[in-house]
């Protein structure tokens, strides 16, 4: 079917009344039609016409309408893929270089020099930690490490011979300072082995009225060991 130029809602019906159709009023009037009628029959006969192939136009507007649509959602899909193609590419790009120049991309931490010493529990006290266990000064002398040999060989070997006893230290024997100083380390421990906050924070407030009891203030060495002899049979 040929496409349709024009909107056909703009058309206006012929003036039927004018010296230009009178040939064609003249062939409708007989006498059971007058002249009036003849208009008439010729304005319903254009507006039927007119009707239809307005229909026709509609069509072809939606079908139009609809490609251009299709066009644009392809077009759409299309930029999107180019898009994610690039981005690829770049993200690509990116890995490479930074890959081939890794130390180039090393992040520059904000902090300072450290001058503290990392304080690390042993392994044996994080296990213990991890369990929930009582965590006493003494070491399981049957544990078992790794150990490498005068040969260069590694081998299991018993902890109590690798160890000086003289580097146990039993809680009541710390000196305060060393008992002040150890408590946050193993607050710091037990939050790490992921302990319940009510259990950190009764232990916090335990040691806390230990080292602010009264007695911590007294010159006499003895009276502050009866605070360390109490928190370690607590």
């Amino acid at each position: 079917m040929p496409r349709i130029r024009n909107d056909l809602n703009l058309n206006v019906c012929p003036d039927y009344t004018s010296d230009v159709f009178a040939n064609i009023r003249a062939q409708l009037v007989n006498e059971n039609t007058t002249e009036a009628q003849a208009m008439q029959l010729l304005r319903n006969i254009w507006e039927a016409n007119n009707d239809a192939v307005k229909v026709l136009w509609q069509q072809q507007v939606d079908e139009d309408r609809e490609r251009q649509e299709q066009r644009q959602r392809l077009d759409e899909d299309e930029q999107e893929r180019l898009d994610q193609v690039r981005v690829e590419e770049e993200e690509a790009a990116r890995k490479e270089e930074r890959k081939k120049n890794k130390h180039k991309f090393i992040p520059i931490l904000q902090t300072g020099i450290p001058d503290e010493p990392a304080i690390t529990p042993c392994s044996y006290a994080l296990k213990k930690l991890d369990k929930g266990d009582q965590c006493k000064k003494t070491i399981d002398d049957d544990a078992m490490i790794l150990s490498t040999l005068a040969d260069g060989s590694t081998a299991w070997v018993s902890l109590a011979s690798m160890r000086s006893a003289r580097s146990v230290v039993n809680d009541e024997n710390l000196l305060f300072e060393e008992f002040c100083q150890a408590c946050p380390r193993f607050l710091t421990a037990i939050k790490e082995a992921e302990w319940p906050e009510d259990r950190v924070w009764m232990m916090a407030r335990f040691w806390m009225n230990i080292q602010v009891h009264k007695f911590r203030s007294l010159r006499d060495p003895i009276v502050q060991k009866t605070l360390l002899v109490y928190q370690a049979e607590q």
